[in-house]
């Protein structure tokens, strides 16, 4: 191996991957797909070598100086583009895009999950000649075309968050040729909420809030979570309840609901915007029963603290964001050789014991409103796995 620029070292130090097999395969390229805090790390002492360059300093090429590229433009669509779920997501393809000196990725799709205007979207960034574009696939079949329209033109797709829908029985119906998935394994992270809600409730009537019925980004978990409860064998009576695409109109969805059944014993939702409304339609139907359901908006936050509700699921929106970016890039350097991974963003339960500190750090990676900087957050304590969400 060449000589290894010094700041390569210290930022390998800084990861603590000092051990060689990891900074070979580092220095060698290996890995640089999953790793992305690695990546991160060496892309910055990247640039502050060729800044040291600039300045008259040592001019050899050495392993890490990534070449400079054309400002690749990068073009997200989305189902529901004012979602506060997908703040997070926004600020980690914001921060990828300025890490790797790209323009930020434009953003659209729809505000109301209507797939017209999301494919619509899709076809202006083919005609507008994108490097790369990354895809919500809400449906199973509507975006065969237009991906592979743009795949044609030699556009590379990645989709996140949504990846078409499944079967009942959790068996994933593609229907497109994207280069990969970034995101839960939806089916499976909905047998995890089953799974949770079987252990605080054992019997009687719960509702299930779900944005929209059908979309391939929360159908899924709806679907896997009814699996696990019926499968418990609990005399447990599942119902589903639309909220609407739109969160303004989901908390009333939720209150009439909640008001014409007044014997339930456990209330739960599939997105973030039900979730984020639960506590308020349980505190004004006067209910107190059990509740939980996925992402970390402020309020479900804030609602978990109190006791209000008892629990979400974190899927990691931010990496939502800054792995596609991060995957586009380094697919167009390549030329096509490195392909990026499926990558599975976990699943990891917040509740009372836990949420601590997802309030006490306001930071962009989980969409804290008014900060749009990343910073970085000090750790101490023992680490606990998420919980994985791929099949084996």
């Amino acid at each position: 191996m060449g000589k290894v620029d010094p700041k390569v070292d210290e930022a390998i130090e800084t990861l603590n991957m000092k051990d060689g097999p990891t900074r070979r395969r580092l220095l060698t390229g290996t890995g640089l797909v999953s790793a992305t805090a690695a990546a991160s790390a060496l892309l910055t002492a990247c640039s502050s070598s060729s800044s040291s360059a600039a300045k008259g300093g040592n001019s050899t090429p050495t392993i890490g100086d990534f070449p400079k590229t054309p400002p690749w433009q990068f073009w997200f669509v989305n189902h529901v583009t004012t979602n506060l779920f997908f703040v997070p997501t926004r600020s980690g393809y914001t921060d990828a895009a300025k890490l790797l000196g790209l323009p930020i990725p434009k953003w659209g799709g729809s505000v109301s999950a209507l797939v017209p205007q999301m494919v619509s979207y899709l076809e202006s960034a083919i005609a507008g000649k994108a490097n790369g574009i990354a895809t919500t696939v809400v449906t199973a079949d509507s975006f065969t075309t237009p991906v592979a329209n743009a795949m044609n033109a030699g556009i590379p797709v990645i989709s996140y968050n949504a990846d078409g829908i499944y079967k009942s029985d959790g068996t994933p119906v593609i229907g497109t040729n994207r280069l990969c998935y970034v995101g839960q394994a939806l089916y499976l992270s909905g047998q995890q909420l089953g799974q949770r809600i079987l252990s605080l409730v054992d019997s009687g009537d719960i509702v299930i809030f779900i944005a929209t019925p059908g979309a391939g980004n929360i159908q899924p978990r709806f679907d896997g979570a009814v699996a696990a409860i019926k499968a418990s064998g609990k005399p447990i009576k599942v119902h589903l309840q639309a909220t609407g695409a739109l969160t303004a109109a989901e908390l009333s969805a939720e209150k009439a609901f909640m008001t014409g059944h007044k014997t339930l014993k456990g209330a739960f939702a599939v997105d973030a915007g039900s979730t984020e409304l639960l506590a308020q339609a349980l505190k004004a139907t006067g209910l107190t029963i059990p509740a939980g359901g996925f992402d970390l908006t402020p309020g479900t936050l804030s609602a978990i603290q109190s006791g209000a509700i008892d629990f979400t699921i974190d899927q990691e929106p931010y990496l939502q964001g800054f792995l596609p970016t991060l995957y586009l890039y380094l697919y167009n350097l390549s030329g096509g050789l490195v392909l990026p991974p499926d990558t599975d963003t976990g699943l990891t339960f917040v509740t009372k014991s836990n949420v601590g500190p997802y309030l006490n750090s306001k930071t962009s990676y989980e969409g804290s409103t008014g900060v749009t900087l990343p910073t970085l957050v000090p750790r101490s304590g023992p680490i606990q796995n998420p919980v994985a969400t791929t099949s084996t």
